[in-house]
Order: C-alpha cells, then sequence, then structure tokens
C-alpha cells in the first residue's frame, strides 16, 4: 500500500534535482514585503472604497452564497455587477463565476459542438489548455501570436465549426496577441474567437476595458470575452460576457457554472466597487505604465533580457530553473516578492523571473525594488 506514497517520494526528488520544487509561503496580514509578484495592478484590494462595500455586503448577505447561482446563490449583488460588466465590456451579457480558471474551462465547453476544432496559442494559460481538453473536440496548438499559422489551421479545416483561443495580454511573457488579425483570420473562416481578458481587464482599453476593447471588438457577435476578477479588479472570480445567446446557453447548460458555489456576495461588492474605480482610472493607468516602463528601462541598463511588455507583466530571463529560484529568494530576502516562473510552467522551456507591476506599491519602495532586482541578478 505504501508504493504509491514512495513513488510520489521519488517524482519529488526528480522535481528537486531538476530545481522545479514548489513550496507555500505564506503572508501575514501585515506583510512587509514590496509586491512585485501578486497581480493586483491598480493597488484595489485594499482601497477604502473596496473593503467597505465588501464588508457591508458581508454584514447583509453573510460569509457565502450558500449554494449555486440557480440554487440560492444569485444575489442583487450579482445582478449588479453582471449588469455593469457587461456595460463596461460593451457586451449583451456577463456572467459570474466563482473563479476564472472555471470560467475558461465552462466557455469552452460550451462553444464545442460535433467536429468543432479548436485553434490554440502556445502560450495559453494552463486554464485554456485545460478547457482544451475537457471539451474534448480536436486542437491545433499554433506557434505563439502566429496569425499565419491560425490561417492554415482554419483553412485545412473546411466546413468545421472552429474557435480560435488566446490570451490578450499573455500571463507569462506580457505581451498582447494580435486580436484584430486574429479576429479577421476567424472571421474569413467562419470561426469564433475567444479571448482570455484576465492580464488586460483594468490595465488597458479605454477606460480600462482590456485587450478586446482596445482592438476595437468589443460585442461583436463573433467573440467571447473571459476573464478573471482577481487582477487589476483587486477581488476574485471570474467573468465569461458576449452575445445573450451564449450567456443563456451556459446558464442552462454550462457545468463549472451550474454546480459550483456561487461567488460570495461580498466578494461580488467589493469588485463592483473596483469597478466604478478602474472605469474612472486613468491616472493610475498612467502611473502603471511610467513604473513599467521605468522598471524595463533600469534591467535592460543593467543587461539583463527583458521582454517588451503591452500591460504590466514583465519577463526577466534567468539562466535555469536553480538559477531562477535563487534568484526569487535573494528578492524575497531583501523585501521583495518576485514571480518565479519555471518549467513545466512556461510554455518555452525558459526560467524567468516574473514581475507583475502595481500602481499600489509606494513609489520609493517600488523603485527600490527593482534595484534590488538588478543587485541580486545571477
Amino acid at each position: 500500500m505504501a508504493d504509491w506514497l514512495a513513488a510520489l517520494d521519488r517524482r519529488a526528488e526528480l522535481r528537486a534535482k531538476a530545481g522545479l520544487t514548489r513550496r507555500l509561503t505564506p503572508r501575514p496580514a501585515d506583510d512587509q514585503m514590496t509586491d512585485l509578484a501578486g497581480n493586483d495592478y491598480l493597488g484595489l484590494a485594499t482601497h477604502p472604497q473596496v473593503t467597505t462595500a465588501a464588508a457591508a455586503a458581508l454584514s447583509a448577505y453573510g460569509l457565502g452564497a450558500t449554494g449555486s447561482r440557480l440554487v440560492r446563490g444569485s444575489t442583487d449583488a450579482h445582478q449588479a455587477l453582471e449588469d455593469e460588466l457587461a456595460q463596461w465590456l460593451g457586451t449583451d451579457r456577463a456572467l459570474v463565476f466563482s473563479s476564472g480558471y472555471l470560467a475558461n474551462i465552462g466557455a469552452l465547453r460550451a462553444l464545442v459542438q460535433p467536429r468543432t476544432l479548436l485553434v490554440s496559442d502556445a502560450h495559453n494559460h494552463a486554464s485554456l489548455i485545460d478547457g482544451c481538453r475537457i471539451s474534448g473536440a480536436e486542437t491545433v496548438v499554433t506557434p505563439h501570436a502566429d496569425v499565419n499559422a491560425v490561417a492554415a489551421a482554419l483553412a485545412a479545416a473546411p466546413g468545421r465549426p472552429a474557435v480560435v483561443v488566446t490570451e490578450s495580454v499573455f500571463s507569462v511573457d506580457g505581451d498582447l496577441a494580435p486580436l484584430a488579425r486574429l479576429h479577421a483570420v476567424a472571421r474569413r473562416h467562419g470561426a469564433l474567437l475567444l479571448v482570455d481578458d484576465a492580464h488586460a481587464l483594468g490595465v488597458i482599453g479605454p477606460a480600462g476595458a482590456g485587450g478586446v476593447a482596445a482592438a476595437k471588438l468589443s460585442g461583436e457577435p463573433d467573440v467571447v470575452v473571459t476573464a478573471t476578477l482577481s487582477k487589476a479588479l483587486g477581488g476574485a472570480g471570474g467573468l465569461v460576457a458576449g452575445p445573450a445567446e451564449f450567456v443563456r446557453h451556459l446558464v442552462e447548460t454550462g457545468r463549472t457554472f451550474i454546480f459550483d458555489t456561487a461567488l460570495p456576495p461580498a466578494v461580488a461588492a467589493g469588485v463592483h466597487a473596483a469597478l466604478g474605480l478602474v472605469r474612472a482610472g486613468d491616472d493610475l493607468r498612467a502611473e502603471l505604465s511610467d513604473r513599467v516602463g521605468l522598471a524595463v528601462d533600469r534591467l535592460r541598463a543593467a543587461g539583463l533580457t527583458v521582454s517588451v511588455p503591452d500591460a504590466a507583466v514583465i519577463s526577466v530571463t534567468a539562466p535555469g530553473p536553480e538559477a531562477a529560484t535563487t534568484w526569487a529568494a535573494d528578492c524575497r530576502d531583501r523585501g521583495v516578492a518576485v514571480g518565479c516562473f519555471r518549467p513545466p510552467s512556461t510554455p518555452d522551456s525558459r526560467s524567468r523571473l516574473r514581475l507583475t507591476i502595481s500602481a499600489g506599491v509606494p513609489r520609493a519602495a517600488f523603485e527600490r525594488a527593482v534595484d534590488v532586482i538588478v543587485e541580486t541578478a545571477p
């Protein structure tokens, strides 16, 4: 009976030798680390208006939603949030899920019909990859941001229903997908376009409405938008937005929606308050953009290999997984939290630090953090 546990130990040993051990590091409520690892891009997770709205809803509704959305889990807080999300994104309707992961899986499963072909970017997030797998549809993985490869995959499947699957701002290197060109190719072949806008929402586009809005694709009938509410909106949960007919289909058939306990009403209310701040947050986005530029300039001046960020994700190449782990640990020892991405989490087998810039970090602390990253570089 112990053989399976011994096998797990052996796998852990092999991961350790490859520098791929992962550990949980709890943080206290009064954490003093300078955060360049989290996704609170606009610093709204602790904004007084957000926490006050969440606290009021917590008092009114209680801790949890008490059921799935179709049983007792839908509240006025959910409806108000969904209505404003749809207005902001320029879609018929929006539907809130308990996580962005479940939103992606649910959306992809709902888009698949017999003979559907999914054309997925090689750098897509794990939730999109898993969504493609769980859907059961044939999936073609195309080279990163390669519009011609997408066109070729669609041309090779004439007459079949198809969905082009992409992030807007990619979560590993922070580059922006060629959304307008992908949409043009998809439409030419009668395919749909699903865009995970998680890292763009709140950061780019008019009123921070994301990459789809920036590409002038809002409300297009052949575009479905997914995202998480846990990044620039500072909360938790996920969303799917698009044509009313598709959202209705999700409500009636989407397993990750129907059979999951709803997002807590307090979180929905807090995110709704954050959404108002995001829509009026051009100054925050300007500060965020300025910080991204400053970080890239300093890192490159130090001779480091840095991605070209289109939003607030910066990728800094490390020599290997062990070097990346040591680099991140050295930063942490000096009070700076950074992301450490190593295979198999990276689609190109390249290790790197991932920096997620936040306008909510005090400016002096942010600049010091960039200096620490340079000073501890391998």
